[in-house]
């Protein structure tokens, strides 16, 4: 890949960067990204589960086909990393690296229309809403694969800590499936000099926060994973009154349905000890989110063959991540295979610090082209 081409893709990049757009906002990203489509004469459909595009190109008389995927929406993080591409749109940044995915899949569409020793249709799916807003689901209800048939799809996710010129491949799970819980506590308020008046609220979150922390420990098996936090709780307007409802909200996650079953279950029941304990009232929402993303081994092989010949460096023994990864549902679909691709030391994904490394680009643009051309031979 030529300096200029290397030097083109990052330019894309932080133009994105500095424009980032929320979950479901995605209008300026889907304009850049058919723009550039439009400059390299592919074809592409738009509007797709909310503000896809979907882009297309075909070569010979194959019937093979194959999809590549990259999401594009940002994060509600004020950016705090300094860099001169810095966003420009206040408290929204792209923290987790959407804005390189989405120029390295338009880097894979270059290099692809530009290769002839390939045959079949690859299509290119550019996703919004992936941070918790369902972007893969509305696709698959707009009918992605049924409007833009293949046989399996390949994505990718940057990884901080792990090398430039390296890759993650897993066999099973990659990421995990998440749910969101809400849970609400209805008591009865009154003076905080008083309290043989009321029925605490915060008592109860007090003994629910560490009451759920015994299902992972004694009703999960230790060789599987499961995880509950809680990550806000909120309740009373003042120190001296004990408050009628206090709101806690978090997430559950695991790798296996058999898991996720067991967490849920034990919310409901652990919140339904503390209401009786109490003598409050709890309800317990659980709105699950996305699916386990787990790579089948016959493509996660064909990933390791794509990135050897892309001359990066294959690591078959990290662990998968408890972090969620709406991809995971196209996987449901049909089969694939998810990557991690290094993007070096500094700051986590999520960090109000952290920036793509551009130095990726290039590595990641090539490694979908090959995967796409390997998956269609």
């Amino acid at each position: 890949m030529s300096t200029q081409f290397a030097d083109t893709l990052t330019a894309w990049r932080r133009h994105l960067h500095a424009h980032p757009e929320l979950s479901r906002q995605e209008i300026g990203t889907a304009e850049f990204v058919q723009a550039r489509l439009h400059e390299m004469g592919i074809s592409f459909e738009v509007g797709i589960g909310g503000h896809g595009v979907v882009a297309t190109l075909r070569r010979g008389s194959s019937n093979r086909s194959v999809g590549l995927r990259a999401d594009m929406d940002a994060l509600p993080i004020p950016e705090r990393s300094g860099v001169a591409h810095s966003s420009r749109n206040p408290g929204v940044m792209h923290a987790c690296g959407h804005d390189g995915h989405t120029v390295s899949l338009l880097g894979a569409a270059a290099m692809l229309q530009r290769d002839a020793d390939w045959t079949g249709t690859v299509h290119l799916v550019f996703q919004p809403a992936e941070e918790g807003a369902g972007g893969a689901r509305a696709m698959l209800d707009d009918g992605l694969f049924a409007r833009f048939p293949m046989e399996r799809i390949f994505s990718y996710h940057n990884w901080p800590g792990l090398a430039v010129g390296s890759v993650a491949v897993h066999h099973g799970p990659v990421m995990a499936a998440g749910a969101r819980i809400l849970i609400t506590i209805n008591g009865v308020a009154g003076h905080a000099a008083l309290p043989h008046l009321t029925r605490d609220p915060v008592l109860a979150a007090g003994h629910l926060i560490v009451g759920l922390q015994s299902i992972v420990a004694r009703n999960v098996d230790p060789l599987e994973a499961g995880v509950i936090s809680l990550g806000t709780i909120e309740g009373g307007a003042a120190p001296n009154q004990i408050p009628g409802r206090v709101t806690l909200r978090g997430t559950c996650r695991s790798y296996s349905p058999q898991t996720r079953d067991i967490l849920e279950a034990g919310i409901r029941r652990v919140a339904a000890g503390v209401a009786a304990m109490i003598g409050v009232e709890i309800d317990v929402e659980i709105i699950r989110g996305v699916s386990v993303t787990s790579n089948r081994h016959a493509e996660a092989d064909l990933a390791v063959e794509a990135a050897q010949i892309s001359g990066l460096v294959v690591r078959r023994d990290l662990p998968p991540a408890m972090t969620g990864e709406d991809f995971g549902w196209m996987l449901e679909e049909i089969p694939g295979a998810y990557i991690w691709i290094g993007n070096g030391d500094g700051p986590d994904l999520h960090n109000d610090a952290y920036d793509f490394n551009d130095d990726i680009l290039p590595l990641a643009a090539q490694y979908l082209a090959n995967v796409a051309k390997l998956a269609l031979a």
